[in-house]
């Protein structure tokens, strides 16, 4: 990636923190719940293995969607950071979690390893286009693309806040875009 190209994602990605950490704590839990209504409604199949993730600072909050497609009887996994990689490792209630860094928990080494069907996909921020960005390391793109190597074409789903969106989000050749974007101001379909 180009130094320019860094530095704009970088500024792109201040900008939308910076919105979404300005949201009232209510105002998020509300809007959390709403994204987690549309996802559940418009993913009606029950997918076998859901890849969530455990919300960290003024993220949003999944757990309470994730807990649905677990009544769907859907295996439940989060990212775990195995040598500068995702691993995605089940999430099973009661089990121990460990620090990833980042101020997020996943489960053990001990912890079954899965492929999801459905991946729900974190976003610091995105635009219309269904570009995306991440904290800046890679981890979902690189995690995606080493599924897609195994033959494998987990739906991809991003969730965030609506005041995460970004007027362009600039796109590196490796960078995966998302044909489905959900926020409480409703889904974006590139």
């Amino acid at each position: 990636m180009t130094n320019d190209l860094a530095e704009r994602k970088a500024a792109i990605r201040r900008e939308a923190l910076a919105r979404r950490d300005a949201m009232d704590e209510a105002e998020r839990i509300d809007a959390s719940l709403t994204v987690g209504d549309r996802v559940a409604d418009h993913v009606t199949a029950a997918p076998a293995v859901v890849s969530g993730f455990l919300p960290i600072r003024s993220e949003i909050d999944i757990r309470p969607l994730m807990m649905r497609f677990a009544d769907r009887r859907a295996r439940l996994c989060v990212p775990a950071i195995v040598s500068g990689e995702l691993q995605f490792r089940e999430l099973l209630r009661g089990a121990p979690l460990e620090p990833q860094g980042f101020g997020t928990y996943a489960p053990g080494p001990d912890a079954a390893v899965l492929d999801p069907e459905l991946m729900l996909v974190p976003l610091a921020a995105f635009d219309r286009r269904g570009g995306r960005i991440g904290y800046g390391r890679g981890y979902y793109d690189r995690a995606i693309a080493r599924l897609r190597g195994k033959g494998l074409s987990p739906m991809l789903i991003g969730v965030a806040f609506a005041c995460q969106e970004a007027d362009s989000v600039p796109m590196d050749d490796h960078d995966v875009p998302l044909p489905l974007i959900v926020t409480e101001a409703g889904m974006i379909q590139p």
